[in-house]
């Protein structure tokens, strides 16, 4: 049975490890981001970039993908693919290197078709180290 909020949307209220993965209720986890996070820009790429740096990939993934279902629809490809590369480098670190590739592959492309604002991000070079060194710097 999933958790749920009190307008009855899922939540997921277990605690995670470092990687985003599910421990028993009741274990001590690291802090996850609130489902009600609502970041400009600038913010986002602050708060990926903090926890990029402490190799928590999965919670940058929540920071990027809360962004993503937040901007506007022009900015959308830009957010989903940052996203993807985050849960891509979190496939990595739990083991799962074809998961890795699938998703570092489209993230790529996405970024490398995207026309829209990049928020100062060199976008060839996100994606080269995030698919080459398995390092995401943005």
């Amino acid at each position: 049975m999933r958790d749920r909020d009190t307008g009855g949307r899922p939540r997921n209220a277990r605690p995670r490890d470092a990687y985003g993965r599910p421990l028993p209720y009741g274990a001590e986890g690291v802090p996850t981001m609130p489902d009600e996070l609502d970041l400009d820009a600038a913010g986002t790429l602050a708060e990926a970039r903090r926890l990029l740096a402490a190799d928590r990939p999965f919670h940058a993934h929540e920071v990027l993908e809360a962004r993503w279902k937040s901007c506007p629809p022009e900015e959308r490809p830009l957010w989903r693919a940052l996203a993807q590369l985050a849960v891509g480098l979190t496939h990595e670190r739990r083991g799962n290197a074809k998961g890795a590739d699938a998703l570092f592959t489209r993230a790529t492309r996405d970024l490398a078709a995207y026309t829209g604002p990049s928020f100062g991000l060199d976008l060839p070079a996100v994606s080269r180290t995030a698919v080459s060194e398995r390092d995401l710097r943005l």
